[in-house]
């Protein structure tokens, strides 16, 4: 029984482990180090021409499962539809804001003199049916902008997203995970 226990111990450090590292960040142009020794950060988010699972075109996502979810009760796809687009500014881009922030020190300010540009070009929504799941993960790239210069520009890629639990039924709190451990990798690579 012992024995079990720490199998089960180490599998799911394991499991932990590959969860904080599956995602990847590469700086394609430029370099971060002007953060160094900044102490205030403007931070936009983009969503332009994002991907949705299997969907090319996020539009196209929406209206499939506006459609599905119409079709289980009435009203309900249109309920969800407007909580796509709220949770953006409700959830997504709060978590990613208060991790980055934490984790590299820097305050949020919108006169900053850098303004870093986070665009979501790929959503896994993922799912969790209680016998069966899904992670969501985010992708993107961030734009580093200095007075309307490019300073540096990236991708982050893959950036996890469940709760501790799997009490993560709802879309929303599994994609805002994702944001906010995307935010605390960006920052800690900055850092």
């Amino acid at each position: 029984m012992k024995a079990l226990r720490m199998v089960m111990c180490m599998a799911g450090a394991l499991m932990l482990a590959a969860t904080a590292h599956a995602q990847r960040i590469r700086v394609t142009e430029g370099s971060l180090d002007v953060l160094k020794n900044e102490k205030e950060i403007n931070i936009e988010f983009t969503y332009d021409n994002m991907k949705v699972g299997k969907f090319d075109k996020e539009a196209d996502y929406v209206a499939s499962r506006v459609k599905d979810l119409n079709k289980k009760e009435p009203g309900r796809g249109d309920t969800w539809a407007k909580a796509w687009v709220d949770d953006r500014k409700a959830r997504f881009e709060p978590k990613f804001e208060e991790l980055f922030t934490q984790v590299t020190d820097l305050k949020f300010a919108n006169k900053a003199k850098y303004t870093l540009i986070f665009n979501t070009s790929f959503t896994e929504p993922g799912f969790n049916v209680g016998v069966m799941r899904k992670n969501a993960y985010i992708s993107g790239e961030f734009t580093l902008m200095e007075s309307g210069k490019v300073v540096a520009k990236g991708t982050l890629e893959k950036s996890p997203g469940r709760t501790f639990w799997d009490n993560d039924f709802d879309t929303g709190e599994r994609i805002s995970e994702a944001y906010e451990m995307a935010g605390k990798a960006l920052g800690r690579y900055i850092r």
